[in-house]
């Protein structure tokens, strides 16, 4: 089968597609032939051994697939070859066929095809973990999300307005914000390149901050978000896109009685897979309800999965890029 292949730590550019012998399905797993994987930034992080896992390479980069099932092993249940799924399997995602544990492998709905299957289980299973879990969003409260142009970002814009959220859109370019704004229909967006992130929020909240920030870029907007929280703010530590890991100052935590709330999704899957399906449950019960849509703007073949990458890093993609297998 074909691969594209982490055989030493770099950046996009070392990636190369080779044949691979097919791996046998053990007890417990399932082979999965991909049909597409979605495209992530953890992505880049891993093939230069900066995330929070370092696979030993030679290893395949791709943490998410759809596709159908080829073989289950002994002990599963539940699942038969042919069946159309997703599998959560956090790197070797981009090849033709991935093996791994059944629990980390869930069925499509029916109405659902391989490209948003693709794009669905990190940036959705992240950002409901998030908002749900860890940050306890409630109807009519307001959720500001830094990063909205992204993966998670779009999807967090959508899940907290079917939780009933009030959003406020921030990011770096004004014509994606603008077309984020029209799409998750935002109620207010925020060019934080343009001023003060802090001063712009409270504006537009009248002096009471966010109740909820969900902050997947760090560096400096860490501390401005901090000072435009409201009394009892949740502030969610979802990832680092800016390469910058802040630190928080205590005096601020103190003052609002607000909380900096870690987002794990990958632990937590491990830790709590019942709930992380409950999850999942919900988010197709939306899907299927015509009430949520992951965004897909660039799609890429797997010869070119290198260029995927490099796409991400440029922040080219608005939403969802994925890696088709035909």
């Amino acid at each position: 089968m074909k691969a594209v292949l982490c055989k030493e730590y770099g950046p996009p550019s070392k990636l190369v597609v080779e044949d691979i012998a097919s791996e046998p399905t053990g007890s417990g797993q399932v082979k999965i032939r991909v049909r597409a994987a979605g495209v992530n930034f953890p992505d880049v992080l891993i093939i230069k051994g900066e995330y929070q896992f370092k696979p030993t390479p030679p290893f395949s980069p791709g943490a998410e697939v759809s596709g159908e099932v080829l073989e289950v092993g002994p002990s599963v249940t539940g699942l038969a070859p042919g069946d159309c799924v997703i599998g959560m399997c956090g790197w070797n995602g981009f090849r033709e066929e991935v093996v791994l544990g059944a629990d980390r492998v869930l069925k499509m709905p029916k109405s659902m095809d391989f490209d948003t299957g693709a794009a669905i289980s990190m940036t959705y299973g992240t950002s409901y973990h998030a908002l749900v879990q860890r940050g306890r969003l409630k109807a009519g409260e307001t959720l500001l999300v830094l990063g909205a142009t992204g993966g998670v970002g779009t999807a967090a814009m959508e899940i907290g307005k079917l939780l009933g959220a009030k959003i406020i859109a921030a990011g770096s370019n004004d014509q994606k914000l603008a077309a984020v704004k029209e799409r998750y229909a935002a109620d207010h967006v925020v060019n934080y390149t343009t001023g003060s992130l802090k001063d712009q929020i409270k504006t537009i909240t009248g002096g009471a901050g966010a109740d909820v920030i969900y902050d997947a870029v760090g560096g400096d907007l860490f501390e401005q978000s901090l000072r435009s929280i409201a009394w009892d703010g949740r502030l969610l530590v979802v990832g680092f896109a800016s390469g910058v890991i802040p630190q928080a100052k205590a005096n601020l935590v103190l003052l609002k009685g607000s909380a900096i709330v870690g987002v794990f999704w990958g632990a937590f899957t491990a830790r709590e897979p019942e709930t992380n399906r409950k999850n999942f449950e919900q988010l197709f019960r939306w899907f299927e309800e015509g009430k949520l849509k992951p965004s897909i703007s660039h799609r890429f073949p797997l010869e070119r999965t290198g260029d995927a990458l490099e796409a991400i890093v440029r922040r080219e993609v608005v939403g969802k890029a994925i890696i088709t297998v035909p």
